[in-house]
């Protein structure tokens, strides 16, 4: 959708539920992606000590999604937010924590052995752990992690982000996802969880597991709020997944 925003065309993307907004967004349309970093406008933000970022390891057609990435690498410093993400030394996995290490922050990097060659594991990472496998990567990143976000990006992306947003569904953990709606990248997918509601096979309790926006720091502040992942009756405890 499209508003005109002090004269200017703006895209505001907002998915609403009977529990209220699950996604907003409101970068100007067509210009260059802009960021502020500062203090969260949360003051329970600050609990946040680490986040699992899901990102491409390419940089994608568009300038945008490098800005967005390297923004919310400084927001993450700036909130003394230690990033933890895929460990890879290209693409928007690079520029993510690149950011984050040039604004003084800690990152930490989790990348199987098999992929060291292939994504070239990130040279200037003080702290690069390397795992036997994918499923070893993604075990240990959700659990350094008190939650997680994705920004653009592919098939991995999608799919580490599904597995955490199911694992809170589940009660397997209780943290929040988040994804950084970068030029309406994630419009489509967005579309897709919110047919999936209405269809039946997502609770609208559980479709507040994921919040998206365009803003950083909007982003950040929300992760931070309770999960409420609805009614798992159907599964007596985790111990039986």
């Amino acid at each position: 959708m499209q508003s005109k925003v002090g004269g200017k065309s703006s895209r505001i993307s907002v998915y609403v539920s009977r529990h209220g907004i699950v996604a907003a967004a409101s970068q100007p349309a067509g210009q260059a992606y802009t960021c502020g970093v500062g203090q969260p406008t949360n003051a329970s933000a600050e609990q946040l000590g680490r986040v699992c970022v899901f990102c491409g390891a390419s940089e994608g057609l568009k300038p945008e999604y490098r800005a967005a990435a390297e923004c919310f690498g400084r927001e993450l410093a700036a909130r003394r937010i230690t990033l933890v993400f895929g460990g890879g030394g290209t693409g928007l996995m690079r520029y993510v924590a690149d950011a984050v290490l040039a604004a003084g922050g800690h990152a930490i990097g989790v990348i199987p052995e098999a992929l060291l060659s292939r994504e070239v594991g990130h040279p200037g990472l003080p702290d690069l752990r390397v795992v036997g496998s994918m499923h070893e990567r993604k075990a240990l990143m959700a659990d350094l992690s008190d939650a997680f976000v994705a920004l653009p990006g592919g098939f991995g992306t999608f799919e580490e982000l599904c597995e955490a947003i199911t694992w809170t569904q589940l009660g397997i953990h209780r943290k929040r996802c988040g994804l950084l709606n970068v030029d309406g990248f994630y419009d489509p997918l967005l579309r897709l969880f919110d047919g999936a509601v209405g269809s039946g096979f997502i609770s609208e309790d559980s479709r507040q597991i994921v919040f998206a926006t365009d803003d950083p720091r909007a982003l950040l502040d929300h992760l931070v709020s309770p999960v409420h992942a609805g009614d798992t009756t159907w599964l007596r405890s985790t111990e039986q997944i």
